[in-house]
């Protein structure tokens, strides 16, 4: 999986999303988002043919996620949230989500095999992760 060009900016914006989606879920948590989110920069399949950068990502719609939608999001960077960024941006990837484009929080103990057809990679904390199949090749 490759790097993705980002500003300053898009560190930060990532950042924001990333504690926003998975601050309950500590670092580990906020990396795998974040695995999550860059995936769907570099992906070339489903909703996610047309996002090629971070902005265009994080205010996906329909499609992107719930949390921009919400106070907490707004709320300026913190510098360790900016240094998990910079991380994932920089090619960092962390199992389950090394190649996921989906995760959720299920708010049950197991999570279900499948979500809107894909499979499911495994679970950290809160949040089940899922990738694409390889025959739809999201990657090549």
């Amino acid at each position: 999986m490759g790097v993705v060009q980002a500003t300053q900016k898009d560190v930060e914006l990532l950042a924001r999303l990333m504690r926003a989606e998975a601050e309950s879920d500590g670092n580990m948590g906020m990396l795998l988002v974040g695995n999550v989110c860059v995936n769907r920069v570099l992906a070339d399949c489903h909703d996610f043919r047309n996002i090629k950068t971070i902005q265009q990502m994080v205010f996906q719609s329909p499609g992107g996620f719930e949390a921009v939608q919400f106070d907490y999001f707004y709320q300026r960077a913190r510098d360790n949230e900016i240094r998990l960024a910079r991380r994932v941006i920089n090619g960092e990837r962390f199992e389950p989500a090394t190649t996921a484009l989906w995760f959720y929080d299920p708010f049950q103990p197991s999570c279900p095999p499948q979500f809107w057809g894909q499979w499911n990679s495994g679970r950290y904390g809160d949040h089940c992760f899922y990738i694409p199949l390889e025959s739809e090749h999201c990657y090549d």
